[in-house]
């Protein structure tokens, strides 16, 4: 496999004007806040990578036609796995960025001629395993008729604190209507391509979708769906996996 080339799918004829729905997970980070040689999205988790088990929970629901994943240019490990599960509905780009924003932007951007502008995409972090099916349709039926889109989250239940510069509390901030943002966030590919060619750098989608005027819509998630940052998350993942 010529991994300096994008994966080829079939294109959808013209005459179908039904609106569909695509997956896309950036995945082309090193993962340096988790240490270790190994990027984060290939860190095995229940003998699968982390990444595998991601693509695994989009494609649990049928409604997600194709699910592509953005990878670094030079990867050489995705080819190393056994993605035979998904068969044709799993999509390898390999045009990464530098960024989580660029990455994204650039697997839009791969994908123009194979989506319409109006389909929706269903963005997720390759660092998140543990998506339940039943939060993926709650999103995906809540956001089918929406005008703007909108992404999983969960309201803000701890106690929040602002510290100076010396790490000393300055603040208590109030939390109510505060949320964590989680994934995935699911958005048309014409608005959320305008939104990161316009925003510049953002740490998620809905921030760019906001920056267009345009207010996403919250819909709840739930406190599994948590994402590996550190080395202590991987065990909390694979508890949740295996209670599953």
């Amino acid at each position: 496999m010529n991994l300096a080339i994008i994966a080829a799918v079939v294109r959808r004829p013209d005459s179908l004007m039904t609106v569909s729905y695509f997956g896309l997970i950036p995945a082309a980070g090193s993962g340096a806040r988790f240490g270790g040689e190994t990027p984060k999205q290939y860190l095995e988790l229940h003998g699968r990578p982390l990444l595998w088990h991601a693509v695994r929970a989009l494609a649990a629901d049928d409604r997600v036609e194709t699910i592509y994943v953005v990878l670094a240019s030079d990867d050489e490990r995705f080819v190393c796995c056994d993605w035979s599960t998904f068969g044709e509905r799993l999509a390898p780009l390999f045009c990464g960025g530098p960024s989580r924003a660029a990455s994204v932007r650039n697997g839009l951007a791969a994908a123009s001629d194979l989506v319409d502008l109006d389909d929706w995409m269903l963005v997720h972090d390759a660092a998140r395993p543990c998506l339940a099916a039943t939060d993926l349709a709650r999103l995906i039926d809540t956001l089918a008729g929406d005008t703007v889109g909108g992404l999983l989250a969960v309201p803000v239940a701890d106690t929040l604190k602002r510290a100076g510069p010396d790490d000393r509390v300055i603040a208590t901030e109030p939390r109510e209507g505060l949320w964590r943002a989680q994934t995935p966030q699911m958005f048309r590919h014409g608005t959320l391509l305008r939104a990161l060619e316009a925003a510049g750098e953002v740490t998620d989608e809905a921030a760019a979708v906001e920056k267009l005027g345009l207010k996403p819509r919250l819909v709840a998630g739930s406190a599994g769906n948590v994402k590996v940052t550190y080395p202590e998350d991987l065990v909390l993942a694979a508890a949740f996996l295996a209670r599953a």
